[in-house]
């Protein structure tokens, strides 16, 4: 089986950039995978999420299967609560919500997924998600009952970023948060990327090739796109291999 952190951590020890496509199963239609796959491969997507704030019909699973048989990439959950897992992906990021003090998205949620994960081949990838604000009230603020960090109190997030890493987390996800007005700044990128030797996620907002870019450069081993790659025929075309 392909070990997904490893290849992460190889990627960043390289210097090759990573991008992940996330699909939100409340969001898609299992008709249009297929379809959906068929640019994805077309692109330099190198990885696949699967998750969103919620998942109220409980497509999650399905979604994964039909993922799974349009793509070879990894497929790696990205749950927003424990009734999204699913053992049918290669992986998932357990998540600990360590910008908020709410006590759920810090502990309970993943004690909850216990039962569901000990019997499960799935690739169990610890990482610490910050949320910084991206100028709009995302979905994941909402659910979670907690507030983002401020963009320009830059020692926070540096220090939550590294509290993360020393309490044992392979990866640090800065997120501004679906449909963000305002992605992560370059300068929070830099500034974490500098201090954390293990590889870095940015995420939320990010709908240009010079966005995506200005991330990279500023740092980021791994950015995720959504909304915009789905929604977006001119940022899809700026994004083929």
């Amino acid at each position: 089986m392909v070990n997904i952190y490893q290849n992460i951590l190889q990627a960043k020890q390289e210097g090759k950039k990573l991008l992940a496509v996330l699909i939100d199963p409340e969001k898609i239609d299992l008709k249009n995978i297929s379809s959906f796959f068929d640019k994805v491969h077309k692109s330099i997507a190198t990885h696949i999420f699967v998750g969103g704030s919620t998942d109220k019909n409980n497509a999650t699973e399905n979604v994964v299967i039909a993922i799974k048989k349009a793509t070879k990439l990894p497929v790696i959950l990205f749950p927003g609560d424990v009734s999204q897992i699913t053992p049918k992906a290669d992986g998932i990021l357990f998540l600990s919500l360590l910008s908020g003090r709410n006590p759920e998205y810090l502990i309970e949620q993943q004690i909850k997924s216990v039962p569901f994960l000990k019997n499960t081949d799935l690739e169990i990838i610890p990482t610490g998600y910050i949320l910084v604000d991206g100028k709009k009230e995302t979905a994941t603020q909402k659910v979670s009952n907690t507030k983002p960090i401020a963009q320009n109190n830059l020692q926070l997030i540096l220090n939550t970023a590294l509290a993360g890493k020393f309490s044992g987390k392979k990866l640090i996800y800065l997120e501004a948060g679906s449909g963000a007005t305002v992605p992560v700044e370059a300068s929070i990128i830099t500034l974490v990327q500098k201090e954390l030797s293990i590889p870095l996620i940015v995420g939320g907002g990010i709908r240009s090739k010079k966005q995506l870019e200005n991330a990279f450069s500023a740092g980021a081993d791994l950015v995720v796109i959504g909304t915009a790659f789905e929604n977006d025929e001119d940022f899809f075309n700026q994004l083929k291999k």
